[in-house]
C-alpha cells in the first residue's frame, strides 16, 4: 500500500496527502497543488494532541509549507519519523513508497 492510499492517511474521513501547500510569511501567485516538490524538512509542534506534523518543500526555488492531519495519533509520529527519512526526496517518490508493513 502507498503511503499516499493508506487508510491511515486521513483525518476526520478526508486524505491527508498530499497536503494543502501555503507559503509562510507572504502571498504567492503560484498556488501549487498535489505531489510537487521536493522535502527539506518535518516539523512536529509541540502542544497537544500530537495529531499533525508539518512538512517543508522546496518547489521551483519558493518554499512551502503542508500540514498533514491524522486520527490515529500513533500512525501521525510514524509519519512523522518516516518522512524525516526521505528528506531530499521528492514529494511524488515519498507519496508512492510501499507502507504494507504498517498494518
Amino acid at each position: 500500500m502507498e503511503l499516499r492510499y493508506h487508510p491511515h492517511m486521513s483525518y476526520r474521513g478526508d486524505p491527508s496527502w498530499p497536503p494543502a501547500w501555503t507559503r509562510p510569511g507572504g502571498q504567492d501567485s503560484k498556488h501549487p497543488e498535489g505531489e510537487i516538490g521536493i522535502l527539506k524538512d518535518v516539523l512536529q509542534p509541540n502542544v497537544l494532541p500530537m495529531d499533525r506534523c508539518f512538512i517543508v518543500i522546496d518547489y521551483d526555488g519558493d518554499e512551502y509549507v503542508g500540514a498533514l492531519l491524522f486520527d490515529d495519533k500513533s500512525f501521525c509520529r510514524w509519519v512523522f519519523k518516516f518522512l524525516q527519512a526521505h528528506c531530499g526526496e521528492s514529494i511524488q517518490d515519498i507519496g508512492g513508497l510501499d507502507l504494507s508493513h504498517t498494518f
